[in-house]
């Protein structure tokens, strides 16, 4: 354990400390100290705090410390309002719970309904997930939550604009009383405050506002543009930025198609992200932008909300937002945590009330950006074309600290083998040097099964295992390389 990482002073469990700082959290955020103190006293707790504050941590890891491992049914839930966000609350919770072997499943749509199915059948300690789809696991008993615990709310003034607000009240209706509620949000608009009136017990309230602002960590540009011009002006900007990470943000996904059609013509590397992809693809490109595989990524507002992103350089808003709160959203995949950021919006001449709204939502006007001059877009073309055409560098991973520590095993083996995580586990006990300690999670599918190896024992289970029977029979073993 690091000791300059305040986090010990919580009391946490040595699996859960070990974790936090494998994935190099050192001093807790105001939002993390607050929402971990009064998880750990079981209150119910409404937070309203900004973007990039590290809410994620601050209700995962009390969760994953408190949770009962033997329990079989899942003990916490929590609702986000976008897939994208729930796979990513997912990764972060089974992070931070690894060396717990917490389990967490996640429920979203245009992913297949049999498959969470069945692995909901498994022990399954968290469950994440947006309102439709927990809502069809309910409705059709294959969620069971008679166990539950803790319930989050993540992003409910989000939930509130995608009218998500009736399927919320109708999966609290369902919740057993005694659980501990937790409600985060950038806003307490008037529907959320009757959302904690009627589903909170005593919360305590809290208004979160960091030292170090995000809004003021980020330069904020504004470039008053020719709608005609658009395209135009946005080559010249980034040539001359020339940001080794950047994302473009539009209104419409018809905007984001012409965007990327016209940046591929001229081999940008770029990629692009709405709601018109299936879900597949957009956890694709969004994994291989997190990995750095490509420069550009050109999105609606699907990616303005909770995707952590290591190094965003620059934020473009194409199409200047309507609303200050989504202006903040959309600016704050930069400038994470205590890095610096920039953010360029175009606005053109019908714009003004948009850019007024920012600007009051904010408190500071925007400064105006200057059109680079003919001769400083070639100036900087040079520098722009062998970057463009560099592969960039890795971005760093969350979990990467983890990789040298933990191994991951596919065995050729599953429930239709009738191999059951005892059989797993009797296997590898039985190994020399080898004990419950150094077993992580694992996860029993139809025709193969999943195991994590502790303790830097990987390779030697993994040797081991080539000669050794689980369930009377040896059985192919592969290393499978994290997510």
């Amino acid at each position: 354990m690091n000791p300059e990482t305040n986090f010990s002073r919580f009391g946490l469990q040595e699996e859960i400390l070990k974790a936090i700082s494998l994935l190099d959290y050192k001093q807790p955020t105001k939002v993390q100290s607050m929402l971990i103190e009064a998880m750990l006293e079981h209150r119910d707790v409404v937070v309203q705090s900004q973007t990039g504050s590290g809410k994620t941590a601050a209700f995962a890891i009390p969760i994953c410390n408190e949770l009962d491992w033997n329990e079989n049914k899942p003990q916490a839930l929590i609702l986000t309002p976008t897939r994208e966000l729930a796979q990513q609350v997912k990764q972060d919770v089974f992070h931070i719970g690894r060396f717990r072997r917490i389990k967490v499943s996640v429920l979203i749509g245009q992913t297949p309904f049999a498959q969470q199915e069945r692995e909901l059948k498994q022990k399954t300690h968290v469950v994440v997930g947006t309102p439709g789809r927990v809502m069809d696991h309910l409705s059709k008993n294959t969620l069971d939550l008679s166990e539950l615990k803790y319930l989050v709310i993540d992003e409910a003034d989000e939930m509130l604009d995608l009218g998500f607000i009736p399927q919320m009240d109708e999966i609290l209706k369902t919740l057993r009383r005694d659980r501990q509620t937790v409600l985060l949000s950038a806003t307490i608009p008037d529907q959320i405050q009757r959302l904690i009136e009627n589903y909170c017990v005593d919360p305590q309230i809290v208004v979160i506002e960091e030292d170090n602002r995000v809004s003021d960590r980020i330069l904020q540009y504004k470039y008053d543009v020719i709608a005609t011009a658009k395209l135009k002006s946005l080559k010249e900007v980034l040539t001359v930025e020339n940001p080794e990470s950047c994302i473009l943000f539009a209104n419409q996904k018809a905007t984001v198609d012409e965007i990327t059609k016209e940046l591929l013509s001229l081999n940008y590397p770029v990629r692009k992200l709405h709601g018109g992809l299936e879900q597949k693809e957009r956890t694709q490109i969004i994994n291989d932008f997190k990995h750095g595989v490509f420069r550009y990524l050109v999105a609606t507002d699907v990616a303005a909300r909770g995707l952590d992103i290591d190094n965003v350089g620059l934020i473009f808003n194409y199409d200047c937002p309507l609303e200050g709160e989504a202006y903040v959203h959309r600016i704050g995949r930069t400038g994470r945590f205590d890095k610096s950021g920039k953010a360029i919006t175009f606005v053109t001449s019908n714009q003004g009330k948009y850019l007024h709204r920012i600007e009051t939502f904010i408190q500071k006007e925007l400064t105006s950006y200057l059109r680079p001059t003919a001769d400083a877009v070639l100036a900087a073309r040079p520098m722009f074309t062998k970057t463009k055409s560099e592969i960039p560098t890795p971005k760093k991973q969350k979990g990467a600290a983890f990789d040298r520590e933990i191994l991951k095993l596919q065995i050729n083996g599953g429930k239709q083998s009738k191999i059951r995580p005892v059989d797993v586990v009797g296997a590898l006990c039985a190994l020399p040097g080898i004990d419950a300690n150094d077993i992580g999670v694992i996860a029993i599918g139809e025709l193969k099964s999943e195991v994590e190896i502790l303790n830097f024992k990987g390779n030697q289970v993994f040797n081991l295992l080539q000669n050794t029977p689980i369930k009377g029979k040896i059985r192919k073993v592969t290393k499978v390389t994290n997510e």
